[in-house]
């Protein structure tokens, strides 16, 4: 600042000079230097450079002092958090102790530290360039010549229009740098003041949270049958509003703070919907959308909207699991309606009655717990709920919905839950603990209906996938049905743990016990593990495995998605198709393997150790296996073999079925399936029959009995060999005589078949000859 305050009384002179040096300016215009002046007397160019040198300067200075797009787009994402802070704020004033709206609110104050945080580095930076440029027009006071040019009047008047113009520069340069130097400070008071309320939040948050642990395990109201307590005995409209708005004004915050996601899961489930809808068309147009049936499709062959909006909820209660009550009880309430439409699509009205009575329970559940004040009646409604679920999961539901639910024993695990949580709630209600009782009651609800509606998340999945394979295949031209049924088998593995994980976790949030239950695992796995001179974590190793599982189960998959499968006709085999999928697979694996490297944290100079013990490894006993895997990629990039190629390696023939990258799978012509290492393939010579085409020239003799002449001997051969559509007719046939007699010829005929199809192929050409030659009186043997 003391150099800020030093160029401003240079400026100040400088005004001061060209006042009173103006009226010398017509005798100052006679002024030359002399010939004979000193060495170092500076000429009128020195001075002109010098003025055009802070000219520019005092340009740049005011371009760099103005604030950018970014800078006011930071002001923009304050205002936002101001705005967001505010409300916060507000509704903890005004709000209950609602352990899932205060989940909420500390996860959100602590995004806002954040923001905050980030927000004070960028303002602390912008400060400081600032004061940079500053630093720059102060250092106008230390230019010799321009201090020499103000201080002689002569020389000064010369200059009078050019120093005026220089001092309404500065005063421009210099108010901008007050007003934004003002501005920063400002944004920056505000900052900590937001900082401030934060932490205030925060400890009102925390207090909550430890309040209503305590109110929920404590002695929170005297046992139901105690009248004498004071306990409100009615239900009071008022109390339900106060409630109702409470809850209203977490929800439309919690709305509007992830209405950028929900729009982005809207764009995702669109472009689903075209797609699904794509590949329906493409089916009605080859007039195969009916062919569905045979998968036994429960519910895209009724209808898209339905299935992708349960899908998009389903996935949307999951990845919000700090939301507030009402907002996580208001999708669940709307998906519970969306199955229901969909048990109503599929015909099974017993399913949907049944559906509804779970959906309009679940519905009181949550209007009790969120709305309605604790009173005697409150608590007698929900004993009466609680009782009610008692006998229905019993007697009922196990019979109604166990065929519908595809994974028998998480529901069977999830009816006793449900049954044992509603009994506890009961217990609870009882004797007082009412807020642990809406939480087991609500809880009890959403593990039942979940785990259905999670076995219908997974349904729709599996649908999808068959749907995309089988649309793929009939644009090939396959319409061989495969086997779908193994397929789905196979699908569901990867899912299934999905589906669990999904299933424990919704449980957990509703518990309120998710953010204790992550903390636990996040120190359990996080907690670092030194053996010698490597430390890591058991998270990063459970990170690495999961990575790599995940890697070969998607090139193990990924051709599902492209319509391979593999009991693809021979003949079909898009072997170029093939090898890029090997490619993609090769990619994925190798991609999967570094990402696991990568996430998992192993430092590079401890992976060299593991690198040289692989070394050793190999000299010792793991050259096989190595040779092998390096055959595969070679085989793959080489582009020698394709699957569907009919080829002989050593003493074994047969079809290639598939390649990986340690071994290639062969099918024999008598059914069995040989597995032969890359290695040997690479190693030693191969016949590949099908390299350029399918076809392979095959040969057969034959003799004639009867009266007959050469020429009508090659028509009558020509005919029978193009009435077998596996003959390649394109290359003409080769006939040989070798022996000829009267009235007899022993023949040698070659020509070209379909190599998938050589002995139906023969046999049919054999049947074709001796029906035409029979036809000329000639008996063929």
């Amino acid at each position: 600042m003391l150099k800020h305050f030093f160029s401003l009384a240079v400026f100040l002179l400088l005004v001061f000079f060209v006042k009173t040096g103006f009226a010398q300016t017509i005798s100052s215009k006679k002024h030359r230097p002399n010939l004979f002046a000193e060495k170092d007397t500076l000429s009128y160019n020195d001075y002109l450079l010098s003025i055009e040198r802070i000219s520019e300067l005092l340009d740049a200075s005011y371009t760099e002092a103005e604030f950018g797009a970014g800078t006011f787009l930071l002001f923009g994402e304050m205002e936002e958090t101001q705005k967001s802070l505010h409300l916060i704020v507000g509704n903890l004033r005004e709000t209950s102790n609602n352990v899932r709206n205060q989940q909420m609110y500390r996860k959100v104050l602590q995004e806002l530290q954040t923001q905050i945080e980030g927000q004070n580095k960028t303002l602390n930076s912008i400060t400081g360039n600032l004061e940079k440029v500053m630093d720059k027009v102060t250092a106008i006071g230390k230019d010799a010549v321009f201090i020499k040019l103000i201080q002689d009047s002569l020389i000064r008047g010369q200059f009078a229009n050019e120093l005026n113009g220089l001092k309404l520069k500065y005063k421009s340069t210099d108010s901008l740098f007050k007003n934004n130097m003002r501005t920063l400070n400002l944004k920056k008071r505000e900052t900590v003041r937001r900082k401030m309320t934060v932490s205030k939040a925060q400890m009102q948050v925390k207090d909550k949270l430890g309040k209503s642990g305590i109110t929920l395990f404590g002695d929170e109201y005297p046992s139901i049958w105690d009248t004498g307590t004071g306990l409100q005995k009615s239900l009071s409209a008022s109390n339900i509003r106060g409630k109702f708005e409470l809850e209203q004004a977490a929800f439309s915050y919690y709305f509007s703070y992830t209405s950028g996601n929900l729009f982005f899961l809207l764009l995702v489930l669109a472009l689903f919907y075209v797609w699904i809808r794509r590949n329906m068309r493409h089916l009605d147009k080859r007039e195969k959308l009916k062919s569905l049936e045979m998968f036994h499709f429960s519910y895209l062959d009724k209808g898209i909207l339905l299935p992708l909006f349960a899908f998009g909820l389903n996935l949307l209660i999951v990845s919000n699991l700090y939301a507030p009550a009402i907002y996580i009880d208001f999708l669940h309430l709307v998906l519970l309606i969306v199955i229901f439409f969909l048990f109503k699509k599929e015909g099974k009205s017993l399913l949907a009655r049944n559906w509804a009575i779970l959906s309009l329970l679940f519905l009181l559940i949550c209007f009790l717990d969120l709305f309605v004040k604790v009173s005697f009646w409150q608590r007698s409604l929900l004993l009466l709920i609680n009782l009610f679920c008692l006998f229905y999961g019993r007697l009922q539901l196990k019979k109604s919905l166990k065929e519908e639910v595809g994974l028998p024993v998480l529901f069977r695990l999830a009816n006793w839950i449900f049954i044992v949580f509603n009994f506890l709630a009961l217990v609870f209600n009882l004797f007082g603990r009412v807020s642990l009782a809406n939480t087991l009651s609500l809880t009890a609800m959403i593990t039942l209906t979940q785990i259905i509606i999670l076995s219908v998340f997974l349904k729709i999945t599996i649908e999808i996938i068959l749907l995309q394979i089988y649309s793929i295949r009939i644009k090939r031209g396959i319409e061989n049905i495969f086997d779908f049924e193994s397929l789905s088998r196979n699908l569901r593995k990867p899912f299934l743990l999905l589906i669990i994980s999904m299933w424990v976790i919704v449980i957990a949030a509703n518990l309120n016990t998710w953010e204790a239950l992550r903390g636990a695992l996040s120190d359990l796995l996080g907690k670092a593990i030194t053996i010698g001179n490597i430390t890591f974590s058991m998270g990063s190793v459970l990170l690495f495995f999961i990575i790599v599982w995940i890697a070969h189960l998607l090139q193990k998959y990924v051709a599902y998605f492209f319509g391979e499968v593999d009991d693809q006709d021979a003949e079909n085999v898009n072997k170029r198709q093939h090898s890029k999928l090997l490619v993609t697979r090769l990619i994925v694996l190798v991609s999967g393997y570094l990402l696991a490297i990568a996430a998992s944290g192993m430092p590079l100079d401890k992976l060299s150790i593991v690198i040289g013990a692989l070394g050793v490894g190999v000299g010792l006993g793991l050259q096989n296996i190595v040779n092998n895997f390096v055959s595969g990629v070679i085989l793959i990039f080489d582009r020698e073999i394709h699957v569907g190629d009919v080829i002989e390696v050593s003493s074994q023939s047969g079809r290639v079925k598939s390649m990986g990258l340690r071994t290639t799978k062969i099918d024999a012509a008598n059914g069995a399936e040989i597995i032969i290492p890359n290695g040997n393939i690479l190693s030693q010579n191969i016949t590949n029959w099908t390299y350029s085409n399918n076809f392979k020239m095959v040969e057969l003799r034959f003799k004639l009995n009867g009266l007959i002449l050469a020429e009508s001997i090659s028509e009558v051969i020509k005919q029978s060999l193009g009435e077998v559509p596996m003959v390649y007719s394109e290359k003409e046939p080769q006939i040989f005589y070798h022996a000829v007699a009267e009235d007899n010829y022993e023949i040698g005929l070659k020509f070209w078949c379909n190599i998938y199809r050589t002995e139906e192929g023969i046999s049919n050409v054999r049947l074709a000859l001796y029906r035409n030659f029979k036809l000329s009186n000639v008996v063929l043997t």
